[in-house]
């Protein structure tokens, strides 16, 4: 046994300062053991660059895992409970192949970095509008409440075809939604409401799809519904499904890039002095944001059945945890893992995942991140941190700053 080995003691992942900083703790697990069965979490820790990439690629390794969601909802609380599973099974993060395949299609077009780009104007034009109004040089703010929260939201439900005036209650519903999926509801209350606000979006997006079919629009259900493949290869109930997934992951990762990007730059004047120089950066700071300190630490899978990961027995139904957060600072994969490197070279970093289940949105993530830093490097000489103790969000899945306290 090692001496790294004798010294690796076991943490929950919700303890509150492995949740602020989960780095040193995660690297100490991979050394330690790259595939761990941890007896806290009842699953498999899947920390290695090489084994999380074989998971992603095996099928044997699913993503279902909408029954063990709602099995962890209070009796009290299920009165939505089977309308809330139907709607998260035509999710496709919780689908395999070849369903998940089908469903994606569907959107594969509309996705792509081509189609997002006809947004990138608008998205520069509202976040300039944005900063203006909020982003005062020389006053003190939330850089989270004043740009990485609410332009997602904007950009997004204006690309969906939300009118602004329903998006208080749209993105209510999206964040009650995202407590259900993240494990952030913990009562019976909160499971209850998280429920009904599920329904609630599926049923205003189900109205929102049968108004475009009657007066289609330049938004994404017009043009997914023009592609005539809905009621052929895709049914409407689960096409409305797949729309509910979007609205709730459209804007929280977008939001936590945008703040982790910044909060990575403002840490290091010399990097942040490097984009400055050469606005061309941008897109590398992003990118390497991503790999560092991105806005996901992990995706959730279970064994389909039996298999053998780095020499371990996994069974059918074990629980498999890939730590992407970790096996993007794998020595073995990345040069100097947990420096922050502009001009990186090699090296595939996970912050998207990977292969059938690689984020479909990272086009539009990448150029709303973008166009946001990019803005506040050129127009804020000035811009900087206002203290160095930042407040995370608890969650098992999600890297979220809760505030950004800045100097304009």
């Amino acid at each position: 046994m090692t001496l790294t080995q004798t010294r690796f003691t076991e943490r929950h992942l919700l303890d509150p300062a492995v949740n602020a900083d989960p780095y040193g703790y995660l690297s100490s697990l991979r050394d330690h053991a790259p595939v761990y069965w941890s007896a806290i979490h009842r699953a498999w820790l899947v920390t290695g660059y090489d084994p999380v990439m074989r998971c992603l690629r095996d099928p044997a390794v699913s993503a279902e895992r909408v029954r063990p969601l709602m099995d962890a909802i209070p009796m009290g609380a299920r009165g939505d409970a089977e309308r809330a599973f139907g709607i998260l099974s035509s999710w496709m993060v919780f689908s395999d192949p070849p369903r998940h395949r089908r469903l994606r299609q569907v959107f594969q077009e509309q996705f792509a970095a081509r189609a997002v780009a006809r947004y990138r104007t608008f998205t520069e034009r509202a976040a300039g509008a944005m900063l203006a109004r909020r982003a005062v040089p020389g006053q003190a703010g939330d850089l989270v409440a004043d740009i990485a929260k609410p332009l997602p939201a904007l950009v997004f439900a204006r690309w969906l075809g939300v009118p602004q005036a329903h998006s208080p209650s749209f993105w209510y519903w999206n964040a009650r939604v995202g407590d259900l999926v993240l494990g952030a509801a913990q009562d019976e209350a909160e499971y209850r409401t998280s429920l009904q606000s599920l329904v609630s979006l599926e049923g205003y997006l189900a109205d929102l799809v049968a108004q475009r079919r009657a007066e289609p629009k330049d938004d994404l259900i017009s043009s997914v519904l023009a592609g005539e493949r809905i009621g052929d290869s895709v049914t409407e109930q689960e096409f409305v499904g797949m729309l509910t997934q979007m609205a709730f992951a459209g804007g929280e990762t977008t939001s936590n890039l945008i703040a982790s990007t910044m909060l990575a730059l403002l840490r290091r004047p010399d990097q942040l002095a490097a984009v400055r120089a050469d606005p061309d950066l941008v897109p590398a700071a992003v990118e390497e944001t991503l790999r560092l300190d991105g806005p996901s630490k992990m995706s959730i899978r279970t064994a389909a059945r039996d298999l053998c990961l780095d020499g371990h027995e996994v069974r059918a139904g074990d629980r498999i945890f890939l730590v992407t957060a970790a096996a993007n600072r794998d020595p073995a994969r990345f040069p100097a893992p947990d420096v922050f490197d502009l001009r990186r070279d090699g090296g595939t970093h996970l912050g998207f995942g990977f292969g059938a289940h690689f984020c479909i949105g990272a086009a539009l993530a990448r150029l709303v991140a973008g166009a946001v830093a990019g803005l506040l490097v050129r127009d804020y000489p000035d811009l900087a941190l206002a203290g160095e103790q930042h407040s995370w969000q608890l969650s098992l899945l999600n890297r979220s700053l809760t505030v950004l306290p800045v100097r304009y």
